[in-house]
């Protein structure tokens, strides 16, 4: 690191937090560690009593670490994901809408398998709603080797290693089958469940119907659902159980 004088500080890199007093109102960091000093931050630091700063010497090949974040968030962000702003390498992701999530984990393995950097996420495969966090990008060193996000971006390839697919919503009629289930001998607990899970992902269940056995009504009554309520039907057989 280097010492300047806080008018010729801008562009460069802050090696620790910048405390501000404001007596009755603030005491706290005002400026970061890490953080890159810009014009309109002069006067602030001025008045802050600050006419010296130390700072980063960035040299040819290496990258600041929000920069760095951008670049690992690139590699994971497809649509329907919301991002937060950089901050100490570190950029989240989260859900903009209800879906499915899923994650190329062998890609994901070999990008985290490289040493200073990190991309954590949920599990794929997973049913999501809108808000929930994602992931979150994570660069350790304060400034690292260019070299070493080029490794990273080899090992992501070209598509992002992140998918969030919003739900189809549809609409759903439930046949239930059995002659017993019919004629009321067992009482049909299974199409509430069935029912509340299509809740679950927001498909409303426009009727439910029994047709009893035999191919010919079990047809009948899918096709009647598909007609008349036009939805796509999902079948379940009522078995009777083994006395």
């Amino acid at each position: 690191m280097k010492l300047v004088k806080t008018e010729e500080a801008v562009g460069h890199v802050l090696c620790h937090d910048m405390t501000q007093i404001i007596r009755g109102q603030f005491k706290g960091p005002r400026f970061r560690k890490g953080h890159v000093v810009t014009a309109e931050d002069i006067p602030v630091l001025l008045s802050m009593g600050k006419e010296h700063l130390y700072v980063w010497e960035m040299t040819e090949g290496m990258v600041h670490e929000n920069d760095a974040a951008e670049r690992l968030c690139t590699l994971c962000r497809n649509n329907n994901m919301l991002r937060s702003e950089a901050s100490e390498g570190k950029i989240e992701l989260t859900a903009a809408c209800d879906g499915l999530f899923r994650v190329n984990s062998e890609k994901l393995v070999a990008v985290n398998s490289i040493p200073d950097i990190m991309i954590a996420t949920r599990h794929g495969n997973t049913a999501v709603k809108q808000g929930d966090k994602l992931a979150g990008t994570r660069v350790i060193p304060l400034i690292i080797e260019e070299e070493t996000l080029q490794a990273a971006e080899k090992a992501a390839g070209d598509a992002p290693l992140l998918e969030l697919l919003p739900y189809i919503k549809k609409t759903a009629a439930i046949v239930a089958t059995g002659g017993e289930v019919k004629k009321g001998l067992i009482q049909d607990t299974f199409t509430p469940v069935v029912k509340d899970k299509l809740a679950a992902y927001g498909i409303e269940t426009l009727a439910v119907t029994y047709s009893g056995d035999g191919v010919e009504h079990v047809a009948n009554a899918i096709a009647d659902m598909r007609d008349r309520r036009g939805a796509d039907p999902l079948h379940r057989r009522h078995e009777r159980r083994p006395r």
